[in-house]
């Protein structure tokens, strides 16, 4: 069976009592959401898609396809898939507590916590969450992608991953050129862990998960490829390559999979250790959108520590001061003249998903899908975002 013949609508769920819509956001219809997403996530050929909306007329769960090819499956919002960067925002979350506890400052050399960084006297750990050290992202290396497929069930660790970042010159001087760089984070779980005094994942549930009742949300065991029932299983056509390193879809990968002769390759096993503080994360639609609301409403740190969090944000592109924006794990932009998010997105092979919030208007959202491209080439959660997008606010001309 074709992969596009297995996405069947679900029911959209609707959660709690229905309020009016604030004027910036439109009322939405239950039934024509659920059509819209179901044909966005059909024309991108997802196996399965969730969306989770929250807004002051209630809670929204629109669900499409299966979590798994051949079954009827349907996603549910307490589904189990791996978060990927998502796990950024808990990372910068964790340093930024322990510099709330005094146990690092965020002027700290990287030098201090981690030996043979280049340039690791002059790196902060502000450079680090922002993604501003210059550092070569070990991600980038084929070698890396090539060495996951030919083992997906080997075992990482971030001295492995980072004796390839560090066998390439860094990129940029420190503190002087944004760059989305996954060894930054690398780093930051090592710092996490020698500040804080033990494992990063004992943190993440101590210090984040279980205050906040994410009793979904795990960080796995460096050698642990298994998810916790019930979890989607995690798709893409071809190479980790094509995910990690941005290489484009070759042609003939393109026609097959458009013409359903190719199917996606299922990815739910590889070992993400080469990911953890970067991207190792599992989560539910349900804790992630817990997550990210407690963490841009404040609930996360002090109001000292909030105000540093959302001041750290810093256009990427100096150029264009209005885009996008990026500061301690989180990003910031606007969408139109009444929609702006702090957000996160998470991509790795079988799995790609958004995280937001809008504070201003009270709305929640979280995106995932089983597919990491779309035989095209695009992200798969990040192309569904207009589509929501678009039947959430007014004034918006997203295409």
């Amino acid at each position: 069976m074709k992969a596009s013949r297995l996405i069947v609508a679900t029911a959209l769920a609707i959660v709690g009592c229905s309020a009016p819509a604030p004027p910036a956001l439109k009322s939405i219809d239950a039934d024509r959401f659920q059509t819209i997403v179901e044909n966005a996530a059909t024309t991108l050929r997802v196996p399965g898609a969730l969306v989770l909306l929250q807004t002051p007329q209630g809670t929204f769960i629109t669900k499409v396809g299966t979590t798994e090819l051949g079954t009827s499956s349907p996603p549910e919002s307490d589904t189990r898939f791996r978060i990927a960067s998502n796990t950024k925002t808990m990372t910068a979350a964790l340093i930024l507590l322990l510099a709330q506890d005094g146990k690092v400052t965020l002027d700290d050399p990287i030098s201090e916590y981690v030996p043979h960084v280049p340039n690791g006297s002059a790196i902060t750990l502000a450079d680090l969450l922002t993604m501003r050290s210059g550092l070569y992202c070990y991600t980038f290396d084929p070698e890396l992608s090539a060495q996951l497929d030919a083992d997906p069930a080997k075992t990482w660790t971030p001295a492995q991953v980072l004796a390839i970042a560090f066998s390439h010159p860094p990129n940029a001087p420190p503190g002087t050129t944004y760059e989305y760089c996954n060894t930054n984070y690398a780093l930051l779980g090592l710092v996490a862990e020698k500040a804080g005094g033990s494992a990063l994942a004992e943190q993440f549930t101590r210090r984040l998960f279980s205050p906040l009742g994410m009793h979904d949300t795990t960080l796995p065991a460096a050698n642990d490829t298994s998810l916790p029932d019930p979890y989607s299983h995690g798709y893409m056509y071809g190479k980790t390559l094509y995910a990690l390193v941005d290489e484009p879809y070759p042609a003939d990968l393109v026609a097959a999979a458009r013409a359903g002769t190719l199917q996606p390759i299922d990815y739910t096993h590889q070992n993400p250790s080469y990911a953890t503080a970067a991207g190792g994360a599992i989560s539910t639609a349900d804790d992630l959108a817990i997550w990210i609301r407690a963490l841009v409403t404040g609930a996360v740190f002090d109001d000292q520590f909030t105000q540093r969090w959302r001041e750290s944000l810093c256009p990427e592109d100096p150029d264009h001061p209005d885009g996008q924006q990026y500061g301690y794990g989180i990003s910031f932009q606007r969408f139109g003249p009444h929609a702006a998010m702090y957000y996160h997105g998470g991509e790795m092979p079988g799995f790609n998903s958004f995280i937001g919030v809008d504070p201003d208007n009270d709305v929640t959202l979280v995106i995932w899908t089983n597919l990491t491209l779309s035989p095209e080439g695009k992200t798969t959660a990040n192309a569904l975002l207009p589509t929501v997008l678009d039947q959430v606010y007014t004034g918006l001309n997203l295409g």
